[in-house]
């Protein structure tokens, strides 16, 4: 305890050289892995920024499903960012892997500051950073081309700088943190529920009466004049319906056992495994315990972090259809509130002496060597998360056909993963989509390319098509179209 206590610096400084190292071997791989769909989607309008426009409120993706390739949903400004740089720096996915690690570090060192600033203890903050790196989703997907990444920094930042302001009572805290909550809810939507800490806080408020009305309504039209060009883009997408957006996906017509399946997955499951880690586990569970035990729901502003928790698990619940158990970047929105309980039950576990301080340092320990264990199956690049014959031929594929050649590539339902890999403009088809009306469909509009798996070539209606093989390895066949 003393140690972290002296040397919290060096321990912050630790964090990110560990990081790196454990993570090494991942940096310049292409994207592989489990929701590489929802990666591959991120780069593809990285790349097309890069490419075609800057024009941030136009980002095309390659598949000509969506009208004029444009797919909008969250606010795709780290896309345009990370575009950005790719025109300083040059593209490479290399240079997506490290920005996206550079958003990770400075949510770190959000939840240290945030930590801080609510305990005004060092150690627990550096405990909070430390636990919270090694996160196993949060571990994965800072590596890894996706907004929420994004959306979850700015969000802890909110958080932080309003119980700076808080403590002191400095507006300029309250304007950054409403500038960062606005970021937040324009690049991932569910981050709004980071405002509940800020709106329960003006409700208490009104009754306690600390603050001036004035204060109070001051704070209030700062946070609104910041959330409304998110709330301006998301009305804007929800009437143009182009794109995935999902707005809730609560269905009362699934039975009670396929609820009680999600809850139990995740609560058994996802939540110990990959939003806390096995070695936190014991400290989330003493940070409850602790808590209680030292009656900290008697402090004046446990009810901000209590009704912030609520708006997290109603979240859950209104989006358990489709988080179900594999969408766990879903959950990012629960790791600031859980870390925090977490830190809090370290410290108090390290405090202790004998076998309670030994085991604290023993988990704390375990803790990296853990996150990558769970983790490292998941850049396995010989069962990507999608037909292998991509990954292993991808500069081949590439080189095949014209860099302007409109193709058709079939098996993929993700719409973005093989026409990513192969760099190409066209049509994504799922194995059931491929017909001769959808084929002459995309001939008359001008694909010259067809990428077959299977027997597809053998199907008369579809070899009527084509014209020469080019490409035939691992499964994966390539045609020219007639």
């Amino acid at each position: 305890m003393e140690f972290i206590k002296r040397h919290y610096k060096l321990i912050l400084f630790s964090i990110p050289l560990i990081s790196f190292a454990l993570h090494y071997y991942v940096f310049n791989l292409d994207l592989v892995g489990i929701h590489v769909w929802r990666q591959t989607e991120t780069q593809t309008v990285i790349n097309n920024f890069y490419r075609e426009s800057l024009n941030i409120f136009y980002p095309h993706v390659n598949d000509f499903k969506y009208p004029g390739r444009v797919m909008q949903s969250e606010f795709p400004l780290m896309q345009w960012l990370f575009a950005l740089c790719y025109r300083m720096l040059g593209p490479h996915i290399a240079i997506t892997r490290v920005l996206s690690f550079i958003i990770g570090l400075f949510s770190v060192y959000g939840m240290f500051y945030l930590c801080d600033k609510i305990f005004k203890n060092k150690t627990i903050a550096t405990l909070c950073a430390w636990c919270f790196n090694f996160s196993p989703v949060f571990y994965y997907y800072t590596l890894n081309p996706m907004p929420d990444n994004m959306a979850l920094c700015c969000a802890i930042w909110s958080t932080a700088f309003f119980y700076s302001y808080i403590n002191t009572s400095k507006i300029k805290f309250v304007i950054w943190s409403a500038l960062f909550l606005g970021i937040a809810t324009m690049v991932k939507l569910p981050f709004i529920l980071f405002g509940s800490f800020m709106f329960t806080f003006l409700v208490v408020q009104i009754k306690r009466r600390e603050y001036s009305l004035k204060q109070l309504t001051s704070i209030f039209f700062i946070y609104v004049l910041f959330v409304i060009p998110a709330i301006a883009w998301y009305t804007f997408v929800m009437s143009n319906l182009v794109g995935g957006l999902i707005l809730g996906a609560f269905d009362i017509k699934q039975s009670f056992s396929y609820w009680l399946y999600i809850l139990q997955g995740n609560l058994l499951s996802v939540l110990p495994e990959l939003i806390i880690n096995y070695a936190s586990v014991l400290f989330f569970i003493a940070g409850f315990y602790f808590l209680f035990s030292n009656k900290l729901y008697r402090n004046k502003n446990f009810n901000l972090f209590l009704f912030w928790g609520v708006s997290v698990i109603l979240y859950f619940l209104y989006e358990l259809n489709m988080i179900d158990t594999v969408h766990d970047y879903y959950l990012f929105p629960f790791l600031p509130p859980i870390f925090l309980l977490v830190a809090y039950g370290a410290y108090h576990m390290l405090m202790k002496r004998g076998v309670s301080n030994l085991l604290a340092l023993f988990c704390l320990c375990a803790l990296p060597f853990t996150a990558f264990l769970r983790i490292h199956a998941r850049w396995d690049t010989k069962d990507p998360g999608f037909d292998a014959a991509y990954y292993e031929y991808e500069k081949e594929l590439r080189n095949l056909t014209p860099q302007n050649a409109y193709c058709i590539v079939c098996n993929d339902p993700s719409n973005f993963i093989l026409l990513y890999y192969i760099d190409r403009k066209g049509w994504a088809l799922k194995n059931d989509q491929l017909n001769n009306n959808v084929l002459t469909d995309c001939i008359s509009k001008g694909a010259k390319y067809i990428f077959l798996v299977d027997q597809m070539d053998s199907q008369p209606e579809i070899r009527t098509h084509l014209d020469g093989k080019i490409f035939d390895k691992n499964n994966l066949k390539v045609y020219k179209l007639k």
